[in-house]
């Protein structure tokens, strides 16, 4: 089934837009393909990126909108992203970038579309594991900007994913979550000095 992609912001979108339009804001990027690409660059696919902040008291997961990202598109794939912000004054282009969740972001997309389920894709940072997920909501009227995983939404972490926890595998967010919890609550124990 095809995956319902929310529309991003309009000034998000025009923010895009006008960096990939300025030769001194691709110059000035950190990304070789961008800069090495051949012909128009295109924002497509945006995904709100939403920051998993742990599960609350009353045991229901906190997120919190931090951003939309695009994949720039140049031909016949993926280059880079590129990242907005929420300002005072509105959106805003934070920056652009490449690496690995620019093809695995890809990948996950296209596994979600042979799902038998429509999904709303969304992006959700864990940055206690340095994770990122694709969070397939399963509420596609929903609004973008808001919420948080559903027991019954999809989660597919990215690569590269941490130690132990496959990458490019769906699992429900009632069974992934917990684990995620346990990891990031035990992480400060692992790294601290004895």
């Amino acid at each position: 089934m095809p995956l319902h992609i929310p529309p991003a912001p309009a000034p998000a979108l025009r923010s895009v837009l006008t960096a990939l339009g300025s030769p001194t804001a691709v110059r000035e990027a950190r990304t070789p393909s961008l800069r090495a690409a051949q012909g128009p660059a295109t924002p497509e696919l945006p995904l709100p990126v939403h920051v998993w902040d742990g599960v609350s008291a009353e045991g229901v997961s906190a997120t919190r909108l931090t951003g939309w990202r695009f994949l720039i598109r140049c031909g016949d794939r993926a280059v880079a992203a590129a990242e907005t912000m929420l300002t005072p004054d509105g959106w805003a282009f934070s920056h652009f970038f490449e690496g690995p969740y620019i093809a695995s972001t890809e990948l996950a997309l296209r596994q979600a579309e042979t799902m038998s389920h429509t999904y709303q894709p969304r992006l959700l940072s864990v940055p206690g594991l340095y994770m990122l997920t694709l969070w397939l909501h399963g509420d596609c009227a929903a609004d973008a900007a808001t919420g948080h995983p559903a027991a019954a939404d999809l989660l597919v972490p990215l690569a590269p994913a941490p130690p132990g926890i496959a990458a490019h595998r769906p699992h429900p967010a009632a069974e992934l979550l917990p684990v995620l919890t346990h990891r990031v609550t035990r992480a400060p124990l692992l790294g601290s000095p004895a």
